[in-house]
């Protein structure tokens, strides 16, 4: 019986689509995602089920749209939920995780069958039978321990970064499990016949803004930060804007956006050590599945908005990257409209495992053979209880809940995301097409009260 592939799954946080040489940034130095990218299969217009941490992660390792496994907040998924990592250790793959998965709940592991390090803890609120009196002494307001964007930005600058420190933790721990992995056997500790699921799941480059002098000073004067943003009208879309000029200056903007380039530029480096761990085993790069992508992206002060949580595309867009030279032919981009979610179906398809029903996930592999025939051109992100939005085509129409405008983009007409075509008769019809879509998806004044998942298989 021949071996199931292995796989290796590379994950930032926070990183922009379209922040990477492979993406037609020529100032950032990312020459290790640009490899995969030239030998792989880049999608264009991938997206995450959720532009925030949480929900983004908890539905990418389900498979599932945020409505579909609860997790339509700042929540986790529930102990013992089908994951892909639980999935795949049922078929004896060793499961590895080493890093972030920003799980807070009981079950730290998800299915894991290993995490040599990460961010292993729970919150608060998961805490069993905790003394509610005792916390509450200790309580603080949100705002004393996460500060505004606009601090962020003015505290933005070279120094002793917390995030890259644990990156490098983590990258150490990714290339001990290598080694475990594939030079133990002479001991018995492990078994290198198994395939190998391995998640390298990094911090960066995700804020507080912090970087060494080098690449500070590296970026400084050729990064070029966003200024003068035509801010939205919109209720929500304008929410928590940075006004340069008015709340920072162009100096500060300058120096955050350098230490966001340089971060990224940090993760590049740490998994040209993971790649070339594999390659000092005696792996052949070729035989493996390896997978880059971000849980979300970073506004970075575009459209006068830092961090997250839009559905602008510098924040739900995330870049994703397919290598598996075995499998199909790289030197691709492909620009259908596909969702982390779909990764789950992904990796099942080219593993030859079974894929489980009721997920929201779509198998990319028809995609990375060069059949978009049947595909359903469709991305779905969601934030909380209303907050959704649905990507068919260049169009991305936007639900609010009932105290809110929806909002339109057209991103074949204007790509900058500036017009709103909400209200041009030209589009009464797609309009009412994407309502009935809204509607399907469990959201909206007319939800389907019997909404179970997407729809999708």
């Amino acid at each position: 019986m021949q071996k199931r592939p292995n796989i290796l799954f590379l994950m930032s946080d926070e990183h922009r689509a379209d922040v990477a040489g492979f993406a037609g940034d020529d100032i950032v130095r990312t020459p290790v995602l640009d490899e995969l990218a030239r030998t792989g299969v880049v999608f264009r217009n991938a997206y995450t089920p959720s532009p925030i941490c949480v929900p983004g992660r908890q539905c990418m390792m389900s498979g599932q749209l945020p409505k579909t496994c609860s997790c339509e907040g700042w929540i986790d998924l529930q102990p013992g939920y089908q994951t892909f990592a639980r999935h795949f250790s049922r078929y004896a793959y060793s499961t590895v995780a080493c890093g972030k998965l920003h799980h807070l709940d009981f079950d730290q592991m998800q299915g894991w069958t290993q995490r040599p390090a990460g961010d292993v803890h729970l919150s608060t609120p998961h805490i069993e039978d905790r003394i509610e009196e005792e916390f509450s002494r200790y309580e603080r307001p949100f705002g004393d321990f996460k500060w505004s964007d606009t601090k962020e930005i003015q505290r933005a600058g070279v120094g002793r970064s917390h995030i890259l420190e644990q990156d490098q933790t983590w990258t150490d721990a990714a290339l001990r499990s290598i080694d475990w992995h594939f030079n133990c056997a002479q001991y018995d500790r492990e078994d290198p016949n198994r395939p190998l699921l391995l998640k390298v799941s990094l911090l960066a480059p995700h804020y507080p803004y912090q970087i060494d002098a080098d690449k500070f000073g590296y970026y400084l004067n050729r990064v070029h930060p966003y200024l003068n943003q035509e801010i939205s009208s919109h209720p929500f879309l304008s929410r928590r804007q940075v006004r340069p000029g008015i709340d920072v200056n162009e100096r500060e903007l300058r120096r955050t956006t350098s230490v966001y380039y340089g971060m990224v530029e940090s993760i590049d480096t740490h998994y040209g050590r993971v790649l070339q761990q594999l390659k000092y085993v005696g792996q052949n790069l070729d035989d493996w599945i390896i997978v880059y992508t971000s849980d979300h992206g970073e506004m970075l002060g575009e459209h006068g908005i830092w961090e997250k949580q839009k559905f602008y595309e510098g924040s739900a867009r995330v870049p994703l990257v397919i290598r598996w030279p075995n499998g199909f032919a790289g030197g691709r981009e492909i620009d259908a409209n596909v969702n982390l979610c779909d990764l789950f179906a992904t990796f099942c398809d080219m593993a030859e495992l079974p894929i489980p029903e009721g997920l929201d996930s779509r198998s990319l592999t028809p995609l990375l053979n060069g059949d978009s025939s049947g595909w359903n051109d469709e991305s779905v992100s969601q934030f909380g209880p209303h907050n959704l939005m649905i990507k068919q085509g260049a169009l991305k129409y936007q639900y609010y809940g009932p105290d809110m405008p929806e909002a339109l983009f057209d991103l074949d007409k204007n790509p900058e995301e500036t017009v709103d075509f909400i209200d041009a008769p030209e589009y009464a019809d797609t309009l009412t097409r994407f309502r009935r879509r809204l509607s399907e998806l469990g959201h909206g004044p007319d939800a389907d009260p019997d909404y179970r998942n997407a729809g999708y298989v």
